[in-house]
């Protein structure tokens, strides 16, 4: 039998009914996911540069490294709303004949910003840190240091709660954030310690609590870095690959899933799946086993956006059949393609 498929491409920002009483695509999920982004990037960076700015004015008169450490980490972070939102603004423009897949990229290079702004802030703090090891200063008004590091920790919490809610796994940038947030409360009560640790007579304190968090904050950039670059390479969580697999495997005249192929476009999730149909069915059949496909995995992925189904002959399934085998014509010399 002579090796047949037929490919069904459908995108979320197309209408698409299924005669359940209900649609998908209507609205394109890119708009509403940017949005709650850059709202929530806005209200991140307000308090976190509110938060910074008052721990500058207490930094200056305590002369607390530890503090500092701290406030340069807002700093930091407030300053990753930069790239954020200008990659939210891209990730909104509609595809051009150039960039075909829209700029859903622009969000992996947010956050390799995101990740080098971060470490540039642990190398400033570690700096800092040491030296008032090797030159050690007194620390003053250690009351202003312990209501500054409070303040510092109640701030954190609204910038936490608003990128919580808008980050997921289909959104990288957010997520990272949303990680870096996750220990600034933390930093914040470091430095409490360490005025309290001052006042108990152990001026050391101070600094080692600086490189304390400098040392958190290299954690960060590690778990960052593997997140970015895994998105940047294409790479896809597992269980997510599985569950298209199994979705798909369960629509309606599926025979076999035998590939899948995933990759991130910012918080958009392309899909290629090559499925196993019964030979006998038309292509009108085949059609609608595909829209049934995209049904099930739309239901089941909110994030997906681009699905490509390629059927074949459940007598020919598998990528070995797509090879064509060695041969010759006009005169070349014999080839095969892969």
């Amino acid at each position: 039998m002579r090796h047949s498929h037929d490919k069904f491409h459908s995108h979320d920002q197309h209408d698409y009914s299924h005669g359940h009483g209900h649609t998908h695509g209507v609205v394109d999920p890119s708009i509403t996911t940017s949005e709650r982004g850059i709202w929530a990037i806005k209200w991140s960076f307000v308090g976190l540069f509110a938060t910074a700015l008052f721990q500058v004015v207490i930094v200056w008169l305590s002369g607390s490294v530890a503090l500092l450490a701290d406030t340069i980490h807002n700093f930091g972070d407030a300053a990753t709303a930069v790239p954020l939102w200008i990659a939210f603004a891209l990730s909104r423009w509609k595809p051009t004949k150039k960039f075909t897949y829209g700029y859903g990229r622009a969000e992996d290079l947010a956050g390799i910003s995101i990740v080098a702004i971060i470490a540039l802030s642990a190398a400033l703090a570690g700096y800092e840190a040491v030296q008032r090891l090797l030159h050690p200063q007194p620390v003053g008004y250690l009351w202003a240091v312990v209501a500054a590091s409070i303040i510092g920790f109640i701030g954190m919490r609204p910038s936490l709660c608003s990128a919580s809610r808008s980050a997921s796994k289909s959104i990288a940038p957010l997520w990272l954030r949303r990680l870096s947030r996750r220990v600034d409360g933390l930093t914040s009560l470091a430095v409490l310690f360490g005025a309290v640790g001052v006042w108990l007579g152990y001026p050391l304190a101070d600094p080692i609590v600086g490189l304390l968090i400098m040392l958190t904050i290299v954690q960060i950039v590690w778990q960052s870095s593997k997140a970015v670059f895994t998105r940047v390479l294409d790479g896809v969580e597992p269980e997510i690959v599985e569950e298209i697999r199994d979705v798909a495997g369960h629509a309606g005249g599926v025979e076999k899933v035998t590939a899948v192929r995933a990759r991130w476009l910012g918080h958009h999730l392309h899909v290629e799946l090559n499925v196993a149909v019964a030979s006998h069915l038309s292509v009108v059949k085949a059609h609608a086993i595909a829209k049934e496909v995209r049904h099930e995995l739309m239901h089941h992925l909110a994030y997906l956006s681009s699905i490509i189904v390629q059927f074949d002959p459940s007598e020919e399934s598998g990528e070995q059949f797509h090879h064509i085998v060695e041969h010759s014509h006009d005169g070349l010399q014999g080839h095969s393609h892969k």
